[in-house]
């Protein structure tokens, strides 16, 4: 097993995605090993827009978007598995599996993504995910992705 590499930062991550404002939903990511695992982070703000009508009266993260997130930190991971892919194809998510939202997600809170790759078969990856606020379990879903 490789040992972890540093973080990434916000620059980075713009490098290796093509998603933007607003719908970009990493920050960071924390750790990660190639071709294994990543950790990353989303801090949670008021500022969100999806919170104008979700609910206005009492806002919580939408649990599609978290879903979105755990999908975009796979990205990543696949992206700095497969360097040479960078720039030249998109990572699409082709599945999920197993999706469960075990808690709220609401402004303030930092969503911490784990993803591990439990298969690679050709361009398709399946990975194991949870969004973890707190260390407690908010959402997990089993997701499967492939390069364009």
């Amino acid at each position: 097993m490789s040992e972890p590499k540093a973080h990434l930062g916000i620059l980075e991550i713009l490098r290796l995605l093509p998603h933007r404002y607003p719908f970009l939903l990493i920050d960071r990511v924390l750790d990660y090993i190639a071709g294994e695992r990543i950790t990353a982070l989303k801090n949670v703000t008021i500022n969100e827009p999806f919170f104008q009508g979700h609910f206005p009266v009492e806002p919580v993260m939408p649990g599609v978007l978290i879903i979105e997130g755990m999908a975009q930190a796979a990205a990543v991971l696949a992206f700095l598995t497969d360097q040479e892919k960078v720039g030249e194809n998109l990572v699409y998510f082709t599945g999920i599996d197993k999706a469960r939202f075990r808690r709220k997600v609401v402004p303030g809170d930092q969503i911490v993504y784990d993803v591990v790759i439990t298969r690679r078969k050709g361009k398709v990856i399946k990975m194991e995910c949870k969004a973890l606020v707190e260390g407690a379990v908010a959402a997990e879903a089993q997701l499967m992705a492939t390069f364009s």
